[in-house]
């Protein structure tokens, strides 16, 4: 492991460098182009096998075979701000800050330093990918789609997220989101004052969601937007809502799920009627703690003097549960504000993170 650390910390300034030509490029979700031709031209530059960009807009790099298994290292080119919020990231004492600066700029700045911290230890042959569709409604398109290309060659996946240093994500934590509409046929809010209100129905309807829990399992289940009705002094011919609804655990999401329709059922009037649409859904899963991948990266943080902390989340992992490949998400340093603009990320611990993550690749690698 002290081979990986001082070609970790060799590799440091390089990878804050990189980090911040990334934020300066937008990159909503569904817009990802110009970070992924930067990426590209960086592992090209770095001498990477096949780099190229799928069609879904992934950008991939193929690092030669030392070991007899092969490996999926991503992170994610997407960020939750729009074009027109201010990027950059600037040097502040030992914080880099800027919007995506940690959530992920950092880690897809950190995938091709962490194979070349590889380069002294026996290592499965690895996959790099900067991957599109993570946040908000991509619905993990990226990493599915690179999953489907190789998902057979690969026995284990690692998503890589900036802020996550000292924290083992083995369990995925699902989520389900739907936009729900009620329309309803309006009408005069004192001459009709008895006409079921589509805005009605939908604040009865997000009142009774909100309630909705799983004994036996986190979960929750929040409504993030909400909107409608065409005047105060009249009743609502339409109105809508977001729901967001989460599970660490694959049943009790369906029971989640279910419950749902239910209460939508049950909350809604005659005379109005209600359309639910899926926006998005990701799978939950997990990995036992006594997994290989899960060990591996535990026991590369303790070798570096970090307790790792276990820990449910939703990222690009969650693609290889549903694809029944274990996949963990780990990290490279520590920070704070995460989708906000002051989102912040410090400097000193990124050889560790580095080391960390390649040490577990290598343990890994050998395990059997």
């Amino acid at each position: 492991m002290s081979g990986s650390l001082a070609l970790a910390r060799a590799e440091a300034n390089g990878v804050v460098d990189r980090t911040i030509e990334l934020c300066a490029i937008p990159a909503p979700t569904g817009q990802e182009g110009a970070r992924a031709e930067l990426v590209a031209s960086w592992w090209r530059e770095d001498g990477w096998d096949d780099v190229r960009v799928d069609e879904v807009g992934n950008v991939w790099a193929g690092v030669p075979a030392r070991g007899e298994r092969a490996a999926l290292v991503c992170a994610h080119l997407d960020t939750v701000f729009p074009a027109d919020v201010t990027h950059g990231a600037r040097i502040d004492g030992d914080r880099l800050l800027g919007p995506g600066v940690g959530d992920d700029a950092v880690a897809v700045a950190s995938l091709s330093a962490v194979a070349r911290a590889l380069a002294q230890d026996v290592a499965p042959r690895l996959w790099l990918v900067a991957t599109v569709g993570e946040e908000g409604l991509g619905n993990l398109r990226g990493i599915r789609f690179a999953l489907a290309d190789v998902g057979g060659s690969v026995g284990a996946v690692l998503a890589i997220e900036g802020n996550y240093l000292g924290r083992v994500s083995a369990v995925g934590v699902g989520s389900l989101r739907w936009r729900v509409e009620a329309r309803g046929p309006g009408g005069h809010a004192w001459e009709a004052a008895r006409t079921p209100s589509a805005v009605h129905a939908i604040a009865a309807i997000a009142s009774a969601l909100g309630a909705l829990s799983h004994e036996g399992a986190r979960t929750s289940a929040n409504v993030g937007t909400i909107g409608g009705g065409e005047a105060i002094n009249a009743r609502g011919r339409a109105a809508w809502l977001e729901l967001d609804l989460r599970a660490d655990d694959p049943a009790a999401l369906d029971a989640m799920e279910r419950r749902a329709r239910e209460h939508i059922r049950d909350a809604t009037p005659e005379a109005i009627d209600v359309e639910i649409r899926e926006l998005g859904r990701r799978p939950a899963g997990r990995l036992d703690p006594g997994d290989p991948l899960v060990e591996a990266a535990a026991a590369s943080l303790t070798t570096l003097g970090i307790d790792p902390e276990f820990v449910a989340t939703s990222t690009d992992a969650n693609a290889a549960h549903a694809a029944g490949i274990p996949g963990v998400a780990i990290g490279i340093t520590k920070g704070g504000g995460e989708h906000t603009p002051q989102e912040w990320i410090s400097l000193e611990p990124i050889p560790l993170g580095l080391a960390s993550v390649a040490g577990t690749i290598a343990r890994w690698g050998k395990a059997r």
